[in-house]
């Protein structure tokens, strides 16, 4: 293996060596492999600390079954260890929705799969506290940060405490961590105390102590409260949601055992130039070299891709995004974008086609609130369900320019949108929302689609949309014409791939009968489906587990007979004429 000193963080003791580094500040222990790619948060996180002066380590995927030997190698940091399962959730990446075993990882070198363990943030920070009982150890990551409140576990059936009080960490960053990191490390290199990183904005942690002189706060109900009334889980939910869809959100306290978690406010959405400092580092955008030539499947989807913004407000009900990404859509600048696409051009293996500019939702760049004071005060949960805001700046004009500026970059031939986007920002059931939503969805069409344009109605039926927070699907069925009228009129041959969920909380056996007799549906290949999987800090999760829709707080019919599940998603692959 050839390791090149500047271009790789080091992740063997040899390479920390070669480096001719005495000691390492911060050591990463991740579930995924290790891709030096700014799609992969690990390789943020890395390079944002490094930037900053301080010496990184990662060990990726450490073996949790031998003798603990990947734990041990690299020593003790000076600062702290930090942890993450990777990308995913490990469960997610273990279990399909039907709780089998996945028979690939797309996140390790060849697929293998068992690289990593059940709840994996859990395993290697109990690993860590047991070997170096000193050293802080510092959780994040997607796993931790939808597991910061107690919450659902699909995979067990069952309520769970805060990932804090399992796991046995000293700190939880949540959300998008550059700014809390930095801070965190900063804090301890002046030799700063464990009750002083308590101060530190946008982190969670377990006290013995319920009052932490926050005037103001939220107190929730505690974890036994919630496992013994379902109606009690739900409201901690409506607070929490409330809280993170908020520019100003309040201190929160959740009572678990004999402790209290305490869940401090976030940072402010970071500016245009803050989030382009953390992308234009000098990513080697490849895989570490210790994997030679071995495929890592996640990297080969996304390593000629540009992500060109965080955040969502769409708040679906199944979605995690706006949970860890936040609500407000936070832009890159076209020029760092650009500086991005220049040197990803510049690549020997580059042959000229971009597979994706986006983010979250595609055609939210640089999406905000025309006045920041009403974005202040309000605490929708979605800015354009059941209606658009009449706030929302939803110009498109910036994204459209952008799209051209990165054809004109030298050696680009083909940009391709591999994102979703949420066609309710350019159409309703009545027609385009006005001439310049027009053009863009021509322009996505003709010019930025592979052949498949992927959307995501979800689903038909209404009562089963509005519980998802999705728009009616006759916006769908104008959507289709006018993807069928370019086709026509452009002379091609595209398909339109949407995506659907069965067994949501709220579908009945009728609904998916419903769905599968849709005329509009017709010659329509319904390959894209999925089985509804409940998931941490989700509404839908909180339906499933409770009964209880959290918007009325009445009760939600739910489908968890593991067969009757597969009944509904048999609907998708009943033939259609």
């Amino acid at each position: 293996m050839v390791f090149n000193n500047d271009n790789f963080i080091p992740t063997s003791k040899k390479e920390v060596e070669a480096l001719g580094w005495d000691y390492i500040d911060i050591i990463i222990f991740s579930g995924d492999a290790f891709v030096d790619h700014p799609s992969f948060g690990t390789a943020v996180i890395s390079r944002v600390l490094l930037n900053a002066g301080y010496r990184v380590a990662v060990v990726p995927q450490p073996n949790w079954r031998d003798d603990l030997r990947d734990f041990r190698k690299l020593g003790e940091p000076r600062l702290f260890f930090g942890v993450n399962a990777g990308v995913m959730d490990s469960m997610i990446n273990h279990y399909t929705a039907n709780k089998r075993l996945r028979s690939n990882d797309a996140y390790t070198p060849e697929g293998k799969a068992g690289q990593r363990p059940d709840y994996a943030v859990t395993v290697y920070s109990r690993i860590l506290k047991k070997l170096y009982q000193d050293i802080p150890v510092i959780i994040g990551g997607v796993e931790a940060s939808l597991r910061r409140f107690c919450h659902y576990d699909y995979w067990e059936d069952t309520l769970k405490p805060s990932i804090l009080i399992d796991s046995g960490a000293d700190l939880l960053v949540y959300g998008m961590g550059e700014k809390p990191i930095l801070e965190i490390a900063g804090r301890l290199k002046s030799g700063a105390s464990m009750q002083e990183l308590y101060l530190v904005s946008q982190v969670a942690y377990a006290a013995e102590y319920e009052d932490n002189g926050v005037k103001e706060r939220e107190l929730l109900h505690s974890y036994e409260e919630c496992l013994k009334n379902k109606m009690s889980f739900v409201e901690n939910f409506n607070i929490i949601e409330r809280e993170s869809n908020s520019l100003r959100p309040r201190h929160i306290v959740e009572p678990s055992g004999d402790k209290f978690i305490h869940v401090n406010p976030p940072y402010e959405p970071p500016t245009s130039e803050e989030l382009d400092s953390y992308y234009d580092l000098p990513y080697s955008r490849k895989p570490h070299p210790r994997y030679k030539d071995k495929q890592i499947s996640a990297y080969e989807m996304i390593k000629f891709s540009v992500n060109t913004h965080r955040g969502c407000f769409g708040s679906c009900s199944f979605c995690t995004i706006s949970a860890h990404q936040g609500k407000f859509v936070q832009s890159r600048s076209a020029a760092s974008i650009l500086s991005e696409v220049s040197k990803m051009a510049s690549m020997e293996e580059f042959r000229g086609v971009i597979s994706d500019i986006g983010g979250p939702t595609a055609n939210m760049y640089n999406m905000k609130g025309k006045n920041p004071q009403i974005c202040e005060n309000c605490k929708r949960e979605s800015c354009i369900f059941p209606a658009l805001c009449k706030n929302l700046d939803r110009d498109l004009t910036p994204l459209m320019e952008l799209y051209k500026s990165v054809l004109k970059v030298d050696r680009v031939r083909k940009v391709f949108i591999g994102s979703g986007i949420r066609y309710d920002l350019i159409l309703n059931e009545r027609g385009y929302l006005d001439d310049t939503c027009r053009s863009y969805f021509k322009e996505l069409v003709t010019r930025h689609t592979s052949g498949r344009l992927k959307i995501a109605p979800e689903h038909t039926e209404k009562s089963v949309l509005d519980i998802m927070g999705k728009p009616s699907f006759s916006s769908f069925r104008f959507l289709k014409s006018e993807f069928d009228r370019i086709n026509r009129e452009e002379r091609l041959k595209y398909q339109l791939i949407p995506y659907f969920i069965s067994s949501h909380p709220g579908c009945k056996m009728s609904d998916m009968k419903a769905l599968s007799e849709n005329r509009d549906l017709t010659g329509i290949s319904l390959e894209q489906v999925q089985d509804f999987t409940p998931t941490p800090m989700t509404r839908s999760s909180v339906a499933y587990y409770t009964g209880i829709d959290p918007k009325t707080l009445k009760h939600i019919y739910v489908e968890s007979d593991p067969l009757e599940k597969q009944r509904q998603k048999s609907f998708f692959f009943k033939k259609k004429n």
